[in-house]
């Protein structure tokens, strides 16, 4: 048996969860409490890092290497385009998701509202909820900008790029952290992202101490 050892609002670990899902892999899930570094999870990713991918007898840490070696294994569905232009274009907005995003928005929302709570780390810091609150904007206005000519983040097909943009979409959306009003073709594209049979684990996902949005499993948002 497959098994993921991730964290149900981890970014990465949510990118993973969809193209495991999209490939109609099946795997267990381990919720695992990364931060506490224990001894035994160290053994399976000494970099101390989810998600970790048990599968064909090895354990595979970073979510980026994982996809490509699930898009190796088994192509089909393929989440990278065939043309060279346009693989490359899902792979820079992946990286673009995974550390821009990552560190302007999601570290300064989630990272604050819900990870400390959860860590024991202490209480939200304004400072950097109201620069998350910022940033958020900036990237909704990016994404309209990339969707105005566009059917997919990255091109015409949908890709990782889209996985990726929506597994922190979706962790913010948890906690009603995305404004879907600011562009009608984002809330369009994520209403599509959304539907997909692949996320629907991820909707019935839930953090103790923290209830979901309201419209958070809701497929007419």
């Amino acid at each position: 048996m497959n098994t993921l050892y991730h964290y149900p609002l981890s970014p990465y670990s949510r990118k993973v969860r969809l193209c495991l899902a999209e490939k109609k892999i099946e795997v267990g899930l381990v919720e695992e409490r990364y931060w506490e570094q224990d001894a035994e999870f160290l053994r399976r990713n000494p970099a101390g890092k989810i998600p970790v991918l048990k599968m064909n007898g090895r354990m595979m840490a970073d979510s980026n290497a994982i996809f490509e070696y699930l898009e190796e294994l088994h192509p089909t569905p393929a989440l990278l385009p065939r043309e060279l232009d346009a693989r490359y274009e899902a792979r820079r907005l992946v990286g673009w998701f995974d550390d821009k995003f990552y560190h302007e928005v999601t570290t300064k929302l989630i990272g604050e509202r819900v990870y400390r709570k959860v860590m024991g780390t202490g209480y939200p810091d304004s400072t950097n909820v109201k620069a998350g609150a910022r940033a958020i904007k900036y990237h909704l206005d990016y994404m309209a900008y990339l969707l105005e000519d566009r059917r997919w983040l990255a091109g015409n097909e949908m890709t990782i790029a889209d996985f990726a943009a929506a597994a922190h979409l979706s962790c913010l959306d948890y906690t009603s952290d995305v404004d879907w009003n600011r562009h009608e073709v984002v809330k369009d594209w994520y209403a599509k992202i959304k539907s997909r049979p692949a996320f629907r684990s991820l909707l019935a996902d839930e953090v103790p101490g923290f209830q979901p949005a309201a419209h958070y499993a809701d497929l007419d948002f």
